[in-house]
C-alpha cells in the first residue's frame, strides 16, 4: 500500500466516525417522521452505489482476462473489497476470504511461536479458531498474536457475525475496542433501518 492509499483510508476512516456521530445524532434528537426520512435518505444513498459498484463489476466481467486481473486486484484493497461484501459483490465467498487471511498471517505468527487453526466457519459469518503456541514465553505474546489475527480476518471479511477464539483466557478472548467494525449481516447488505435502529437496539 502506498502512502497515499494510506491517507486516504485515513481519510475515510475519518469519515466513517463522522457517521457514527451523526448516526447518533439521530437516535437521540429526532423524532419518528424525522427517522423514517434518514432511514429512507440513507437506503437510497446505499442503493445508488451499489448499482452503480454492480455496473462496474459487470463491465470488468465483460473485459475477461484483463478484467478479471482487474477484479482480483480490487478484491485485495481493504477498503473497496469492504464495499463489494456489503453490496455481495465480492469475488471470493465468505470462507475463502476467511481461509485466505489466516494464510497471509501464518508465517508471522510462526515467527513468535504461534499458529491458528480454523475449526469451523458457517454461512451466516460465525468463526472458530484454535491459537497454538506462543511468543518465547512472553506474557502478553497469546493476546498479541489474538489481535493480530483478528484484524487480518476483519479486513478480510467485514461480514464476521461472531468469532470465538480457543486457547486464549476468557478475559483475553473480547474483541478489543479499536476493532469498531460492523457486521455486514446486521445491516441486511443496505437496510438502512438496520443501520440505525442497530444502533440502539430499537
Amino acid at each position: 500500500m502506498t502512502q497515499h492509499q494510506r491517507e486516504l483510508d485515513a481519510q475515510h476512516g475519518s469519515r466513517m466516525r463522522r457517521l457514527e456521530r451523526l448516526l447518533e445524532e439521530v437516535d437521540a434528537t429526532a423524532d419518528g417522521a424525522w427517522r423514517e426520512k434518514t432511514r429512507e435518505i440513507v437506503q437510497a444513498v446505499l442503493e445508488f452505489h451499489g448499482a452503480a459498484l454492480n455496473r462496474v463489476m459487470e463491465h470488468l466481467d465483460a473485459a475477461g482476462a484483463a478484467g478479471d486481473e482487474i477484479v482480483e486486484t480490487l478484491a485485495d484493497d481493504d477498503l473497496v473489497s469492504s464495499l463489494l461484501v456489503l453490496h455481495g459483490l465480492h469475488p471470493h465467498d465468505f470462507a475463502a476470504r476467511v481461509a485466505a487471511a489466516l494464510d497471509g498471517v501464518r508465517p508471522y505468527l510462526a515467527s513468535h511461536g504461534g499458529n491458528v487453526e480454523l475449526l469451523a466457519c458457517t454461512p451466516e459469518g460465525a468463526v472458530r479458531l484454535r491459537l497454538e503456541g506462543s511468543c518465547h514465553g512472553c506474557p502478553s505474546s497469546r493476546v498479541t498474536l489474538q489481535q493480530t489475527i483478528e484484524e487480518a480476518l476483519y479486513a478480510a471479511a467485514p461480514d464476521i457475525t461472531r468469532l470465538d477464539v480457543e486457547g486464549v483466557a476468557p478475559a483475553e478472548a473480547a474483541l478489543p475496542a479499536s476493532v469498531g467494525f460492523v457486521p455486514v449481516g446486521a445491516l441486511g447488505r443496505i437496510d438502512a433501518a438496520a443501520l440505525i435502529e442497530g444502533r440502539n437496539g430499537s
